[in-house]
């Protein structure tokens, strides 16, 4: 048997993008102002500062204004909430992103649930999560979105698949598993607790992979011909005499390879979509705060 195809996330994330410039210079001469996107960090995380200039530079890329608010760890709770007020009156600025997490101090909760519904990049809002089960229109989380984009890009029409998600997160299991459902699949959302947990894997046609444990999903678990989606990105031990240990994801992608039909590698797969579908949820939301048509559907 050959081995799988390779879903290259950065090829894809690079298409996104460029359908997100196009629509940003329409929306520009269309509105007479750019897109903007806000990007609040609170402290000094190094892997989040890096984070967060990344995606300033794709925003500005794009043809976009990108606003960063960087705070000190010790900024207090009103204070942050008065800056997510500020930003959601600003009539500049269509999506607004709080990095998490927060310092520990912080009412992570709070702060996102005080974020605009329209503003909304990241899904996070009740409103947001609420729109999505109803299957109302909305800004839906960044990561499954571009799973699902993958997906109808390899399988074209995902209808009557078996699906399994593995993981609950409110980040990725849960708006996951509304996204396929809206997509028609059958869904089984699995979680630590899932008993047989490798029985009722392998009899999926798709798998999401969104738990967090280094390479736990093995190669006899996955359905020959499946399509595997890798959300994990673990860091494993360092090897003798390196500084770093090796990125990995939730799925043993040695073994998986020689049986899955498609699967994404880590790194390069899952992760460079999320800030490409950040970018077009921005757009998503500078048209809707317009009140300009835009065909949603084709991006």
């Amino acid at each position: 048997m050959s081995q799988a195809e390779r879903i290259d996330g950065k090829v894809f994330a690079e298409g996104l993008r460029g359908q997100v410039a196009e629509l940003a210079a329409s929306f520009e001469q269309r509105s007479g102002r750019k897109a903007g996107l806000a990007v609040v960090l609170v402290g000094d995380d190094p892997a989040s500062q890096v984070y967060v200039r990344n995606k300033g530079k794709k925003t500005i890329e794009c043809g976009m204004a990108s606003f960063e608010h960087l705070l000190p760890a010790e900024t207090g709770q009103d204070e942050l909430i008065a800056l997510v007020d500020n930003l959601n009156a600003d009539p500049a600025v269509d999506g607004i992103l709080v990095q998490l997490p927060l310092p520990d101090h912080l009412d992570e909760q709070a702060v996102v649930d005080r974020i605009s519904a329209n503003k909304d990049v990241d899904g996070l809002t009740p409103v947001s999560t609420g729109r999505l089960a109803l299957g109302l229109p909305g800004l839906v989380p960044c990561t499954p979105l571009g799973c699902v984009m993958m997906l109808k890009n390899r399988l074209g029409s995902l209808s009557g698949l078996d699906a399994v998600v593995i993981g609950r997160s409110i980040l990725v299991g849960k708006p996951m598993a509304q996204l396929l459902l809206k997509e028609s699949c059958t869904v089984t959302i699995a979680h630590s607790r899932t008993k047989d947990l490798p029985e009722v894997v392998r009899r999926a046609d798709i798998v999401i992979a969104a738990v967090g444990r280094a390479k736990m999903v093995k190669g006899d678990w996955i359905k020959p011909g499946a399509t595997v989606i890798d959300v994990g990105i673990n860091r494993l031990p360092p090897e003798p005499g390196k500084e770093k240990g090796k990125l990995v994801g939730d799925v043993d992608y040695s073994e998986a390879v020689e049986v899955a039909g498609a699967i994404t590698p880590v790194p390069g797969g899952v992760g460079p979509m999320t800030i490409a579908v950040l970018l077009r949820n921005t757009i998503v939301a500078a048209h809707r705060n317009e009140a300009l048509d835009l065909a949603e559907d084709s991006i």
